[in-house]
């Protein structure tokens, strides 16, 4: 039964319609397209639980509409976050942008209600394809290696993602996405590949690096719908797949705490944001873990994907309006912008004190769901490193970033104003509802699938947080003057594949080209001698002959000297030359001659074994 629009396919088919749109029809298009995917959500948010849009395909039903307070939620945040990012890309003049941008957009909410495995993989797919444009329309040499890579390791998630379906499809004999068994050997096989699949999306250590390698390289508004989408629905999977799998615990505080160390050491404001946005993944990624063991760790994860696309969204648009107005994104040649630059400032900010979790802003009442459920676990090394990454964020969202940007005695070589007003209201309005949920979490918390209740503005909770980030603040201040950003380059695990791959296309350029013309060389010579002695085979079995000859009396008499004489003369005579014919009869004879002796030898074998 199809009783309702797929969101998906409005930005879909949605996008179809953009390149015959110009001026100010067009922009009123692009926003009404996430206006009408909202409306659709509200409207068949009543009839919550539901599943539509099946269809029969062989033995197997394909459903595009799985629709409960799971999925319901990520579809929300993804078409509000849609409208925001699309507000401040109306300035963008390339249709492909936009059109890149919708189809990952659409195709993230088809992930979203997916409720087979097909599907999941179809639009999965076309999320990566579709996101790799963002990145490749920045036009630069390094967004064009860094596209590359994104969709090589994307392509290596994705199959790892088809390979475990094919095994849960052939072990199980159903297509249905549901949670998958989970455990240790051979017949789990399928769970791992498909886990492996997911945890690259979601930008897991060791996987992680095609993030922060790609992301900064993507255009001003690309990086901000890329900050939203793959990897938050990477968590949905995971939620839905892989509820309290204790491994995906240690894998998410070790993400947390890695991705923080190198947002630190990085000299590029969105490659810095790249790795905090890693990061805040790794909460996500713990929260997942603990899901079967607390229902407020599968309430905290999904909380804070609501919240961490918000609030990293709108850090991604205000170092993309600087990238826009300044020409660059390195700290080092940035500096002194709170003049110039007020607004987009003021609203950083709002997104900085709530990925550091400061009271009132939105982080505070999500991350900490998270690092709760880890205390109430009697988990104290997951619970001290969600806590030092936590301080980490502060530092590098709230502290280093803003300093260096914004304070940092230092005076542009452009005219620098602050950026396109579109891009200003996005900015706001994103600012805004990072502040509505930090001051009114009900609102949130409401939302979610589990009912659990949860508390964050206890007086403790306050002052602890306050206590952190206080001391966070002093430590900076004091050693403020010690931070001199250079123009370096930090190493991370891409370094090997990044290394390995050139390694390997050099080998396919020149040692590898080298040995298949030999191999094509040697074809080629065997293949004319077949030639040369089909067209010459008297002569041909008679310099066989004497070959051998001369090579056997070498040895017995080496003054005998008539065998090489004979060889000379015939090879004058019959050179190994297509041109030079003798009667073909005699070869055709000869092929005859061999299939008649080999008839002969199998008729003979079959009667004496019969």
């Amino acid at each position: 039964m199809i009783g309702w629009i797929h969101p998906g396919l409005i930005f879909i088919f949605g996008a179809l319609l953009i390149p015959f749109l110009k001026g100010t029809g067009k922009k009123v298009y692009l926003l009404a397209l996430p206006v009408a995917a909202f409306a659709d959500l509200v409207w068949i948010s009543r009839s919550v639980p539901l599943t539509t849009w099946q269809i029969q395909f062989e033995n197997y039903v394909i459903t595009l509409g799985r629709v409960d307070q799971l999925s319901l939620i990520f579809a929300y945040i993804f078409t509000i976050a849609a409208f925001c990012m699309t507000l401040y890309a109306l300035h963008v003049k390339e249709n492909g942008h936009h059109i890149a941008a919708f189809l990952y957009v659409g195709s993230t909410l088809g992930v979203v209600f997916a409720g087979d495995l097909f599907s999941l993989y179809l639009f999965s797919e076309i999320m990566a394809w579709s996101s790799l444009f963002l990145i490749w329309y920045h036009k630069t040499r390094q967004s064009s290696e860094a596209g590359f890579r994104y969709i090589m390791v994307h392509i290596f998630g994705g199959v790892c993602l088809l390979a475990g379906i094919i095994l849960h499809v052939q072990s199980a004999g159903s297509i249905a996405f549901n949670a998958f068994e989970w455990g240790f050997g051979w017949s789990y096989l399928a769970s791992y590949f498909i886990m492996l699949g997911i945890l690259v999306n979601a930008a897991a250590f060791p996987l992680h690096a095609w993030l922060a390698d790609a992301y900064p390289e993507a255009t001003a508004a690309g990086t901000v719908f890329l900050s939203a989408f793959t990897t938050k629905s990477a968590i949905y999977i995971l939620l839905r797949g892989f509820p309290g799998v204790e491994l995906l615990i240690w894998l998410g505080a070790i993400t947390a705490v890695y991705g923080v160390i190198f947002a630190l050491m990085v000299n590029d404001t969105r490659r810095m944001l790249a790795y905090a946005l890693i990061s805040q993944g790794g909460y996500m990624l713990a929260g997942v873990g603990m899901a079967s063991r607390t229902l407020q760790a599968a309430d905290g994860a999904i909380a804070h994907a609501v919240c961490c696309i918000l609030y990293m969204g709108l850090m991604f648009m205000a170092t993309g309006a600087v990238l826009e107005m300044t020409g660059s994104s390195k700290l080092n040649e940035l500096g002194g912008l709170y003049r110039r630059m007020p607004a987009v400032f003021g609203l950083y900010m709002v997104g900085a004190f709530s990925i550091a979790g400061m009271p009132l802003f939105s982080g505070f009442v999500s991350k900490t769901m998270i690092i709760e459920s880890a205390a109430t676990l009697h988990l104290p090394v997951v619970w001290i490193m969600l806590e030092v990454a936590s301080i980490g964020a502060f530092i590098v969202a709230a502290l280093k970033l803003p300093y260096l940007v914004w304070f940092r005695k230092s005076e542009p070589t452009v005219e620098v104003r602050e950026p396109h007003k579109n891009m200003l209201v996005a900015m706001a309005l994103t600012a805004f509802l990072c502040v509505f949920i930090g001051v009114y979490p009900q609102v949130l918390y409401g939302a979610l699938p589990y009912a659990v209740e949860y508390v964050p503005y206890t007086a403790g909770h306050v002052i602890e947080m306050l206590q952190y980030l206080t001391f966070a603040f002093v430590g900076f201040w004091l050693l403020k003057g010690t931070i001199h950003p250079e123009p370096a380059i930090t190493l991370d695990i891409d370094w090997f594949y990044r290394v390995g791959g050139r390694k390997f296309i050099g080998f396919c350029e020149r040692p590898l080209i080298d040995f298949a013309n030999n191999i094509d060389r040697i074809i080629k010579d065997i293949a004319d001698s077949f030639v040369w002695f089909s067209k010459n085979p008297v002569a041909a079995s008679r310099i066989l002959l004497l070959s051998v000859g001369v090579v056997v009396t070498r040895q017995l008499n080496p003054s005998y000297v008539q065998y090489e004489r004979d060889l000379e003369e015939l090879r004058r005579v019959y050179p190994r030359d297509p041109e030079n014919r003798v009667a073909i009869g005699m070869g055709v004879l000869l092929v005859l001659l061999f299939f008649s002796i080999y008839l002969l030898i199998y008729l003979t074998y079959g009667v004496l074994w019969t």
